[in-house]
């Protein structure tokens, strides 16, 4: 137990203590999110490694009170420091990637060079590295009895803790919030791309039923291909279609209504920033126009939890970092709402 008696909520965020300025221990605490600094196939812009450093400091100047969740903090939130190992590779693959990238939007054959040859190889190789660590991380925490949060990191870094999350609970579905799909095959040739999260996922992971996308609007023709020969596994709102439905005369709940049916008893949320109005995370990897206010998405979440189903993880990637903390203030404020999410929805 933690010693909250001097403990004061209301002031300002201690920098010594740990995420949100919680005085919580990693064996205190009965969240922990795990940080995860990896953007090594992102096809824009660079950045989300370091949002979760971003975030832990963006954390302080996040109020503990929450009306929908009062006291959910207390229940203890801690988060791993960021391993400097995993950055590092990262960084040095990340930089292979730009130069492979750049080579083959040039019309360029991969085969007819040696070097982008096997700066492919290590990049691939790289990512199965770390959705193995990812995976044998999450198992840890949820074998030690924690409730786990991923903290990205690009959208390829939850790979892992889907798999360690099937084993723990058995069948489970992803609500997906994203301005993609993520159903694409291998992109540029990276087959733990993040552009291939969602597709590699219901590929490799039985234990996938169902997973709903929310408020995609950039997307290839193979991905709606991918999705239409899918129905059984994927049902996907489209950001257009949203819009078109409300300027019609519908309303949010009800198409909130609709999505959460679709939903199975044991949910997972993946949270890709980017779904959000680019005016919110204008820094994140691949910004998009469109998408959702931040109580539109939280009204959602409620929704799934007050419909009786379990929440099991969360994910929340592809925050950007800017030279204003906006992007990251955003981030730590749609993290501490996840979190409180997930401990509402498995009483202690």
């Amino acid at each position: 137990m933690t010693d909250l008696s001097n403990f004061d909520p209301n002031s300002v965020g201690n920098p010594n203590n740990n995420i949100f300025g919680l005085p919580f221990s990693e064996e205190a605490a009965r969240l922990i999110i795990l940080p995860i600094p990896w953007e090594v196939t992102v096809s824009y812009n660079a950045g989300t490694a370091r949002a979760p450093e971003h975030i832990f400091h963006s954390s302080l100047q996040v109020d503990l009170f929450d009306s929908s969740f009062k006291d959910g903090w207390k229940q203890g939130f801690y988060m791993l420091p960021c391993d400097k190992k995993i950055l590092m590779k990262s960084d040095y693959l990340r930089k292979e990637a730009e130069l492979y990238i750049n080579y083959i939007a040039h019309d360029e054959i991969v085969e007819d060079n040696k070097f982008i040859c096997k700066s492919l190889k290590e990049i691939n190789e790289g990512s199965v590295f770390l959705n193995n660590w990812v995976y044998e991380r999450a198992k840890e925490l949820l074998d030690a009895g924690k409730l786990v949060a991923l903290l990205g990191g690009d959208h390829s870094t939850p790979f892992g803790y889907f798999k360690a999350i099937a084993e723990k609970h058995g069948d489970f579905g992803i609500l997906q919030i994203d301005a993609h799909c993520d159903l694409r095959n291998a992109y540029e040739g990276f087959i733990y791309s993040h552009a291939s999260v969602m597709y590699n996922a219901l590929n490799e992971i039985p234990q996938l039923k169902k997973i709903v996308q929310v408020g995609i609007r950039d997307y290839c023709e193979a991905e709606l291909d991918f999705i239409n020969a899918n129905s059984n596994r994927i049902v996907t709102y489209f950001d257009k279609d949203i819009k078109e439905r409300e300027y019609e005369g519908e309303t949010w709940k009800q198409i909130v209504d609709e999505i959460v049916s679709n939903l199975p008893d044991k949910v997972y949320f993946s949270f890709d920033i980017d779904g959000l109005d680019p005016k919110l995370c204008p820094h994140t990897g691949t910004p998009v126009q469109g998408g959702f206010e931040t109580e539109q998405v939280f009204y959602l979440f409620n929704k799934v939890l007050q419909s009786g189903r379990k929440l099991v993880g969360f994910d929340l990637n592809e925050v950007g970092v800017s030279h204003d903390e906006w992007d990251e203030n955003v981030g730590a404020r749609c993290l501490f709402k996840m979190c409180n999410l997930l401990v509402a929805s498995n009483p202690a």
